[in-house]
């Protein structure tokens, strides 16, 4: 899909739209591209919506060249970009980019019909010092980029995607690209304490969707059940899944979205 590029001001955010109708806006996490919903945009589209999908800043086909990497930068990327294509608009935001989606949500609920929140990362996990130490050491050239794909492979616990060596060549290929590892590691560096800080103001329909091999969580399922409590949402377990159940499990994902789609719109 050829990147149309909206101008932010110290740089461009990269995306593409596809169908007609109410607007979805697909926001992918840290570290992965808006191809992430490849396998999503499909069956929104088919459903009878537009559907968009962005990188994040110094991701993909986005610029590098940006102030801020954090999650109010990119709850305002989101809010611009709806607001540019003409919302409001139901918002599927993964991992990092719940916590963008939630302050958006807060911040602007006329431009926000529904949150569906994948892996969703709405605060920081309690904190290793020696975890925290490896991290800093493995985002450390030249083996970083490297080091990236290897974790990315281990999120996809449960059944990996039938392209998935296609869909790792991307991100190392993007990750190839100007400044963007360096901006992929000022990414890491990100707090969710805004995102969690903003949870009990959003008022917006919510389902949260959680892989229940997630790597990322302790217990995936209990992390999807205090977010969903918190936004008196959804939760959606999803088996045979990591952190990335829209690509991993589309047989059961899909469905639930294009559900949860139709009824956010037939309530506007």
């Amino acid at each position: 899909m050829t990147a149309s590029y909206f101008d932010r001001g110290t740089g461009r955010i990269a995306y593409d739209v596809q169908g007609d109708g109410p607007l979805v806006l697909c926001v992918p996490g840290m570290g992965v591209l808006r191809s992430a919903f490849r396998f999503t945009v499909p069956a929104l589209v088919e459903a009878g919506h537009r559907v968009a999908t962005m990188d994040l800043r110094g991701h993909g086909d986005s610029d590098a060249d940006f102030d801020a990497y954090d999650d109010p930068a990119l709850a305002t990327d989101i809010l611009a970009l709806i607001d540019h294509l003409g919302g409001p608009a139901l918002v599927l935001g993964h991992s990092m980019g719940s916590a963008g989606a939630v302050i958006a949500a807060a911040d602007r609920p006329d431009r926000i019909a529904g949150l569906a929140l994948l892996g969703p990362f709405v605060r920081d996990p309690k904190s290793n010092p020696a975890m925290a130490l490896a991290q800093r050491l493995l985002l450390t050239r030249p083996w970083g980029p490297a080091a990236w794909v290897w974790f990315y492979g281990t999120l996809n616990a449960g059944r990996k995607p039938a392209d998935f060596a296609a869909d790792t060549g991307r991100i190392r290929q993007s990750l190839r690209r100007a400044d963007h590892w360096r901006s992929f590691v000022r990414t890491t560096r990100t707090s969710h304490a805004p995102a969690e800080g903003r949870l009990a103001a959003v008022r917006a329909p919510a389902l949260v969707l959680m892989g229940e091999q997630d790597p990322d969580f302790p217990d995936p399922t209990a992390e999807g059940r205090w977010i969903a409590d918190r936004l008196r949402g959804e939760l959606l377990p999803v088996p045979e899944a990591g952190h990335y159940p829209m690509s991993q499990r589309p047989d059961l994902v899909n469905p639930a979205l294009v559900q949860f789609a139709g009824r956010i719109f037939t309530r506007a």
